[in-house]
């Protein structure tokens, strides 16, 4: 099967990274144990876009025991682990994807993933969606539906769905309680935190932290770095939301006022121009720009650029952006997803529920498709239920049940 990757030498290190996580992903391995036998995706094509490093291989692999043909590539130019990719591939899988592709290289990879002609599809950011409906809409009608794992790619879906340009169902994975509720909130919180850790080698304590964006996500962000004992400051262009960050206790105030006193700024809102040129003109010198959003526009780096007098790095994933006025400012991982791009993602135990959903979704998909409306479709709540068991189950914790008499209360007439 063909594959372009970087060294099928770096394999090695890349199977001790996916054996690594399989021993903290039970939900997983349960559905592989039960899958594998069974093997309902025998005879389907699958292609997988989404950040490929050892939690996403385990994924595919289990896609491919039950019986897929899978083809994967990145769903980011710099989250892409070679070995990982390497691995993938003494195990059978097309895989498409090299660590610092650029974006002529990243098209051509999802293009030649595609070539595969798919019948179901997992997505992360919508990148893999827009080519189905742009330059490889002639491979739309093939595709029986797919899902996508990110609040960036299903806003992109909705809005394909809202003008009634949605080729095929797809399931928004992401909108998934077993998704959101732990992936967005306690996975990004964590993984973010790690990679601008990992990458400044700065304490967070005492500073002036900016979150821009209170979503799932962003209260993650916000929660945990409260707990490194930052002072938090919340911007919002969400009512609700901004009242809800209030009453968990953090400062609310626009980005123009936050950008004169923050110490580390970091966007989380799946849109652009959250940090722009006027944000910048009244920064402190030294202030840390991060990223935790799908796509790298949500600080802008032309802006950032404009008022430069020098870019340099000055430290792996940091660059140093000097400007007229002495300042420097400082720019993590390109702007893009600090999480992957500078750290390792999210923890493997938060994955094995997200990846849990994604493998449900296609599984959905397969036997439901021809009843399927070409929209978006959340996750049915059994399934969701049915994984927040497996999971208590693997951690032996249980809980209680109603009794009929219960039951017949609450349901009542």
């Amino acid at each position: 099967m063909e594959s372009m990757i970087r060294d099928i030498k770096l394999a090695p290190s890349g199977h001790d990274k996916i054996e690594w996580v399989k021993n903290f992903m039970p939900v997983l391995n349960h559905i592989d144990a039960v899958f594998s036998k069974s093997k309902p995706f025998a005879g389907k094509k699958l292609v997988i876009t989404m950040h490929l490093e050892a939690k996403t291989a385990y994924l595919g692999l289990v896609f491919m025991h039950a019986g897929a043909q899978l083809a994967i590539t990145g769903s980011n130019p710099l989250s892409t682990q070679d070995d990982v990719a390497a691995a993938l591939v003494e195990e059978g899988a097309s895989v498409f994807a090299w660590h610092g592709c650029t974006d002529k290289e990243y098209d051509m990879f999802i293009n030649k993933a595609l070539d595969t002609k798919p019948d179901i599809i997992i997505d992360d950011g919508g990148d893999l969606v827009a080519h189905l409906h742009g330059d490889r809409a002639d491979l739309a009608d093939k595709i029986i539906g797919g899902s996508e794992e990110t609040t960036t790619g299903v806003i992109r879906l909705r809005a394909l769905a809202d003008t009634g340009k949605l080729k095929f169902p797809m399931i928004a994975a992401n909108d998934a309680y077993c998704k959101y509720l732990f992936d967005n909130r306690y996975g990004t919180g964590q993984s973010t935190w790690d990679g601008i850790m990992r990458t400044t080698n700065l304490v967070i304590a005492g500073k002036n932290v900016v979150i821009s964006g209170y979503g799932w996500c962003g209260k993650g962000a916000a929660m945990r770095a409260k707990g490194l004992g930052a002072k938090v400051i919340i911007t919002e262009i969400d009512p609700i939301k901004a009242v809800e960050a209030v009453f968990d206790g953090f400062r609310v105030m626009p980005m123009q006022e936050a950008a004169k006193i923050g110490d580390i700024f970091l966007t989380l809102t799946g849109c652009k121009d959250i940090i722009t040129k006027e944000h910048f003109a009244v920064m402190k010198n030294g202030a840390v720009l991060a990223n935790s959003g799908h796509f790298d526009v949500e600080i802008n780096k032309i802006d950032l650029m404009s008022n430069a007098v020098s870019k340099r790095t000055v430290r792996k994933n940091i660059e140093e952006y000097k400007q007229k006025d002495g300042r420097k400012l400082y720019l993590l991982a390109e702007g893009r997803l600090v999480n992957l791009a500078a750290g390792d993602g999210h923890p493997a135990e938060i994955m094995d529920l997200s990846f849990g959903v994604q493998f449900f979704s296609a599984l959905h998909i397969l036997e439901n498709h021809h009843s399927l409306e070409n929209k978006v479709h959340l996750m049915p709540n059994e399934i969701n239920i049915k994984l927040a068991q497996i999971k208590l189950n693997s951690l032996n914790i249980n809980i209680d049940k109603l009794s009929d008499e219960q039951h017949r209360y609450l349901h009542q007439a």
